[in-house]
């Protein structure tokens, strides 16, 4: 349910709440995700943003991000028929989708690059985090990303899948990698991982700094974006049973005759980000004998009631990783996409860890359902993975 959530998420920022009330500083400069050689959307060094639209004929022209539930930034026409405008105040750090609306038209913004999310590829903007170190393009070994097809009987279709391998792959022929079955949130798909989440680069940054162990990863699409928030039924009629035979019967199979895999459960994981932590805890706890490892990304939680009606669970799981952004423990929203009641994250993963499970807890500091949140995430899952 990401993708739908980040445009709300990403009104003004509590955390800099207090620099909203200071004078805008003008030093805006392009935004990191522009198109080649475009000016705007730009930010500043608060975390405002500012959009430019040429649209002289235009009777009106909004952008969706910037002040939340009150419907975004509106621009305003300058003399020369461009519309310029600010957001109200600074943003969340981390990546945000936008859209444009031009005489109530929906139309993606000209000048920034396109990212896909709430079921179509909406605008992007990045506003930069002061920890974004861990996620920045340096220079290190790299891993590839590469796009797959494999077959699907059961759709009846090639259906495609991204896979990552670190540094040494291919220079290492003898040796054989653990794989982590990485989900997107609803809206989004196979490409949102990569593109939106950087998961290689933090990958190949951890693994230089021999903070992880290399992995494989591999990320498609879940088949979400036909149940939509708020039709009958929502998300809590998601019926997982399709995708879990894609997964199962013909995706893992796939990557273990394709890639030099460690193919038992102790050497796979299945994690996933909002609905994808919703799909891995449908499927991972019913399937311990092909995964061993489980992270939900403000996708839920587990308790011991959960563990208990899992046979199996307590002596073939080797790691629960569960995260939240820390707004949306205090907002309480830290429900599962399907709906139901709202435990309480901490108080599970504590007792989990009581009971003897080998549980972990993350908290994203000053941020709610955003990528920054999971790529936070994904930093702090990826080296309690494949220890054992």
């Amino acid at each position: 349910m990401a993708a739908a959530l980040l445009i709300a998420s990403a009104a003004i920022s509590p955390a800099l709440a207090q620099t909203a009330a200071a004078p805008v500083a003008e030093d805006f400069k392009p935004s990191s995700l522009n198109q080649p050689g475009q000016q705007y959307p730009q930010v500043n060094s608060q975390g405002y943003a500012r959009f430019r639209i040429i649209a002289p004929d235009a009777k009106a022209v909004k952008v969706s991000l910037g002040l939340g539930g009150r419907g975004g930034t509106v621009l305003t026409k300058a003399s020369d028929g461009t519309w310029i405008g600010t957001s109200e105040g600074p943003l969340d750090e981390g990546f945000h989708y936008y859209h444009l609306t031009i005489d109530g038209g929906t139309f993606n913004d000209p000048g920034a690059l396109n990212f896909y999310g709430s079921t179509r590829w909406e605008s992007g903007i990045e506003i930069p985090a002061h920890d974004a170190d861990f996620y920045a393009l340096k220079d290190v070994p790299h891993g590839h990303v590469e796009q797959v097809l494999f077959p699907s009987p059961s759709t009846g279709t090639q259906r495609r899948a991204f896979v990552y391998t670190p540094p040494g792959y291919e220079k290492n022929p003898q040796t054989r990698y653990p794989v982590l079955y990485l989900q997107h949130g609803w809206g989004e798909d196979e490409t949102a991982w990569a593109n939106q989440g950087h998961a290689n680069l933090i990958m190949d940054n951890l693994i230089a700094e021999g903070k992880s162990r290399p992995f494989i990863i591999v990320m498609t699409y879940g088949m979400t974006n036909d149940i939509k928030p708020g039709s009958p039924g929502g998300l809590a009629s998601f019926d997982i049973r399709p995708f879990q035979t894609v997964l199962l019967d013909e995706l893992i199979p796939y990557i273990d005759r394709s890639y030099r895999t460690s193919a038992d459960a102790s050497h796979r994981a299945m994690a996933g980000l909002s609905m994808g932590g919703f799909e891995t805890k449908l499927i991972a706890p019913k399937n311990l004998d092909t995964f061993g490892y489980i992270g939900l990304l403000s996708g839920g939680t587990f308790g011991i009631d959960d563990v208990n009606a899992t046979p199996g669970f307590k002596d073939k799981v080797k790691l629960v990783f569960v995260s939240f952004g820390s707004r949306e423990l205090d907002g309480g929203r830290a429900a599962a996409p399907g709906g139901g009641p709202r435990p309480d994250p901490r108080a599970n993963a504590a007792a989990l860890k009581a009971a003897g499970i080998n549980s972990a807890f993350y908290v994203s500091p000053g941020i709610a359902h955003e990528f920054l949140t999971w790529r936070r995430s994904l930093r702090e899952m990826a080296p309690l993975l494949f220890r054992n």
